[in-house]
């Protein structure tokens, strides 16, 4: 009875969210309709908004932190899986989850004073290779969705790593043994039976990494440049959702202004909330083959 309780109460906790989020952005819904999200203007004076320019951002950044860290995540995750020697294994595993509980203002930090001096040096060779995409024209000034990508890579690695080694432990070891048994090398059986089985556990892992950078706020914050443009550039600033919220919701004079960001809020819940579904359902896939 007493978990019962407990279940409901974070149910009821999650609904009260999105009413308290529903009811108070409803003179945003109600002035702006759907419109809301299409549309590219942000003017607070003329009290005209729309949440195209954050939810631009928003997906930008996080589709590029998952482009820079689902491949060092996944091979990170295989090798101390299935590769490094256990006592390797135990302490780098120890290592990479501390590294998931460092505060995200830190990440900011690091951001600001290291990785926009490395970009720096790097905008060159970039140029040269990549200049002639429009993802990398125009002047870099440092902050930028370029920035704010790699930041994200760097604080959602860990959380790959971690999952996707548990999922990976996880696969039965018949299967390794019989890939042995059949003649294959060990990396063999790891990457064409082991990787495959533990597949859907490892999609789950990255979903739910992207639940976080699309959530993430303060280290975003600093280094994407808070400019509400639609630009193809990655060198160019960007805003995020969360990062509009954090800047500007203290300060809103207005109720519409309020509603609006409350309304960016509920955008930003609803996202979160589906690719955690999915993300939960894939893991489950993955445990009930398991038979964990």
């Amino acid at each position: 009875m007493v978990t019962l309780v407990a279940a409901l109460t974070i149910l009821a906790v999650t609904a009260l969210l999105v009413y308290e989020l529903y009811v108070h952005s409803a003179l945003s819904r109600h002035k702006f309709g759907w419109s809301f999200l299409v549309t590219r203007t942000w003017d607070p004076v003329a009290e005209q908004f729309g949440a195209l320019p954050f939810i631009y951002g928003t997906v930008v950044t996080s589709v590029l932190a998952l482009l820079l860290g689902i491949p060092l995540g996944v091979g990170a995750a295989i090798f101390l899986a299935e590769l490094a020697p256990p006592k390797i294994s135990s302490g780098l595993t120890f290592l990479i989850e501390l590294l998931a509980a460092v505060p995200s203002v830190i990440f900011g930090l690091l951001g600001v004073f290291v990785l926009i001096p490395m970009l720096h040096k790097i905008e060159g060779p970039l140029r040269s290779v990549l200049g002639w995409t429009p993802l990398f024209q125009g002047p870099f000034y440092g902050v930028s969705l370029l920035s704010a990508g790699v930041v994200l890579s760097l604080m959602i690695i860990p959380f790959i790593i971690s999952i996707s080694r548990e999922v990976i432990l996880a696969v039965p070891s018949d299967q390794r043994e019989a890939a042995l048994a059949l003649g294959a090398t060990r990396w063999e059986s790891t990457w064409d039976v082991v990787v495959p089985y533990a597949y859907k556990g490892i999609t789950g892992s990255i979903f739910l990494s992207l639940a976080r950078a699309l959530g993430e706020t303060m280290a975003v914050t600093m280094v994407i440049g808070n400019d509400p443009k639609i630009v193809t550039s990655l060198f160019a600033p960007g805003y995020s959702i969360a990062a509009i919220i954090a800047n500007e919701f203290a300060e809103a004079p207005g109720e519409l202004y309020t509603s609006a960001l409350i309304e960016l809020g509920l955008v930003l819940f609803a996202l979160t909330i589906v690719v955690n579904g999915a993300a939960r359902l894939l893991v489950a896939g993955t445990s009930s083959k398991t038979g964990t």
